[in-house]
C-alpha cells in the first residue's frame, strides 16, 4: 500500500512542478516591471553595458604592447611634452601609435586597410579608416584607459587596454 502511495505522490509532484514553475515566472515578470519602474538602471550604466558586451568579440586577437616609450625609451634630458610612442603586436600585424595632447596617429605595418574605434570609456569613438600606407589620425587625446579595435579583411585586431 505504501509503493502505491509513493506513486501517487509522485504524481501530484510532477504535476504540482509546472504550476509551480509558472507561478515563479509570473513573479519573476512582476518584479521585473517594478523594478524597471521604481528602480531604473541609469542610461549611461546601460551604455557601458552595452559597449563592454560589444567588445566581447571570440574572433578577435589581442594586439599585445611591445614598446611604450614611457617604460621602455630612455629618458632624454631637458626635453618635455615629447608624445608617447606604442607599438603593438598581434601576429603578423603592427601597429605603431604617437599619443599627443591634440590627439594620436598611427600606422598599421604591413601597410592595410583596416577600420579602426578608438575605445575609451561610456563613449564610442567615431570610426576612422587607414590610407593606402595603413596610416589613421584621432583628433582628440583619450582621456584614461582606452583601446583600438582594428577591423581588417583577416579578422578583428583589440589592442591591450592603457591609461594616458
Amino acid at each position: 500500500m505504501s509503493d502505491m502511495n509513493d506513486d501517487l505522490d509522485d504524481v501530484f509532484e510532477e504535476e504540482a512542478l509546472p504550476d509551480e514553475e509558472f507561478a515563479l515566472e509570473l513573479l519573476e515578470e512582476e518584479l521585473r516591471r517594478a523594478t524597471a519602474i521604481l528602480d531604473p538602471v541609469p542610461p549611461a550604466l546601460r551604455q557601458i553595458a552595452v559597449e563592454a558586451f560589444a567588445l566581447h568579440d571570440l574572433d578577435s586577437r589581442i594586439a599585445e604592447l611591445a614598446f611604450d616609450s614611457v617604460v621602455d625609451a630612455l629618458p632624454v634630458r631637458g626635453a618635455t611634452g615629447a608624445p608617447r610612442m606604442l607599438t603593438f603586436h598581434a601576429g603578423e600585424v603592427t601597429i605603431d601609435v604617437e599619443l599627443t595632447p591634440q590627439g594620436l596617429m598611427g600606422q598599421v605595418l604591413p601597410p592595410q586597410s583596416a577600420r579602426i574605434e578608438v575605445l575609451s570609456g561610456p563613449q564610442a569613438g567615431s570610426p576612422l579608416a587607414t590610407d593606402d600606407m595603413g596610416r589613421f589620425t584621432y583628433e582628440a587625446s583619450p582621456a584614461g584607459p582606452f583601446a583600438l579595435r582594428l577591423r581588417t579583411g583577416e579578422g578583428v585586431i583589440v589592442t591591450d587596454w592603457l591609461t594616458v
